[in-house]
């Protein structure tokens, strides 16, 4: 049986009970979930195995990385210059960074890079790894790329470019590369433990990453037996010079190695942030309320913030997907609930978001990577949290 730490508020005990259920039938290893409501922390659980390797157990304090969760991190720090009127979501990118126009880009606005509608969710040369975690040469290879649909007329997950395009807006407005803005802005005044570029002296707190294939892999069942509603996302996925793919392979020829040092080291905004399930969920909680009488988010910020701007088939998901200027809306698929919820998952289980109907704040965090539709540990810790509030 896997050792759970933490505590949980009366009336929430269904979180306690569905996080064990996780280790025990769902195939975590280590994790953590946090949840806030209207404030004050109700949930705060971890257990399991940080390192599989050495056994090293997952404490209070350990660290994840939670790939593409750290982009609603991001986006946070990019609504608090809005807040400031150091930004203007309705300004083209190239007011900020005037390079950027470059290859008819010049139109594209603020808002449609946060929102995914860019058309820049890959690179026709792909550029050594070393260059994208030096930052300034994948930045400027995305100053010169050209979009490959009209920007403003469809979204496309950037599942990776989204970091470096959005993080080189903050950095020439506010004159700090974006981890440091998010560490100075957001972190040290909420007291967060989650980092957009991994100090160091944290290295020995990060769990270590084990991956998973899914149980069914359907790349490589004959066509007709594929379910229809996933037959063109399967082709998509199948043919390596898709979008699809090829919005991935933005480093050639070495891929990125998110379990490797450097790259946590690196400031990866779209996809390497690290922290704990309480750092996001406190984040998350200042966006919608104060949080030990700090709150991040005016409440005319919070409501431009998650204000839908795409929705429908995703150029590069090849699936439905909504997205607010910057944030994750819900979605039948997405383990996100709740009338106004707004967040961000992540590659392999991953999810923090908050709901300012309910009050809930809510981070999972994992170090057990599971590939495809069958992942149901997120979902199943929402569900918990949704029937202790029914309870209240």
């Amino acid at each position: 049986m896997t050792m759970i730490g933490g505590e949980v508020a009366a009336g929430f005990e269904p979180v306690r009970e569905a996080f064990a259920e996780n280790f025990a039938r769902h195939g975590d290893i280590g994790a953590a979930v946090c949840v806030y409501w209207h404030g004050r922390p109700v949930v705060d659980l971890w257990g399991g195995i940080a390192d599989p390797d050495t056994g090293r157990p997952w404490t209070r304090d350990t660290l994840q990385l939670v790939y593409s969760a750290t982009k609603g991190a991001t986006a946070t720090a990019v609504h608090l210059l809005v807040q400031r009127g150091e930004l203007d979501l309705d300004a083209p990118v190239a007011t900020y960074w005037p390079e950027f126009a470059a290859n008819g880009k010049a139109d594209i606005l603020l808002r449609w890079l946060l929102s995914h509608q860019a058309g820049l969710v890959t690179l026709d040369q792909p550029v050594p790894l070393t260059e994208a975690l030096a930052w300034h040469p994948m930045a400027s290879a995305l100053a010169a790329q050209r979009p490959v649909w009209t920007p403003g007329t469809a979204h496309g997950y950037h599942g990776r470019t989204w970091g470096w395009l959005v993080g080189e807006v903050i950095r020439r407005v506010s004159g700090r590369t974006p981890g440091r803005f998010f560490a100075e802005e957001i972190a040290a005044p909420l007291g967060l433990d989650f980092f957009i570029g991994l100090p160091a002296d944290e290295r020995d707190r990060v769990s270590r990453m084990v991956h998973s294939k899914p149980e069914v892999d359907f790349t490589t069942v004959p066509p007709e037996l594929i379910p229809e509603d996933l037959r063109d996302q399967v082709i998509a996925w199948s043919d390596p010079n898709s979008l699809s793919n090829r919005a991935y392979t933005v480093t050639a020829p070495s891929a990125i190695d998110f379990n490797s040092p450097e790259v946590q080291a690196a400031e990866l905004p779209a996809s390497n942030g690290i922290g704990t399930a309480r750092g996001l969920a406190r984040m998350y909680a200042a966006l919608i309320g104060e949080v030990d009488g700090l709150r991040l988010f005016l409440p005319e910020t919070l409501m431009l913030a998650t204000k839908e701007q795409a929705a429908g088939i995703d150029q590069v998901l090849v699936a439905p997907s909504r997205f607010s200027s910057g944030y994750q809306l819900p979605t039948t698929d997405n383990p996100m609930n709740g009338p106004n919820a707004f967040g961000h998952n992540g590659r392999g289980g991953s999810l923090a978001f908050a709901d300012s109907e309910t009050g809930i704040a809510f981070a999972y965090t994992m170090n057990h990577i599971i590939s495809g539709d069958s992942d149901a540990r997120a979902g199943t810790l929402v569900c918990a949290v949704l029937d202790s509030l029914s309870r209240q």
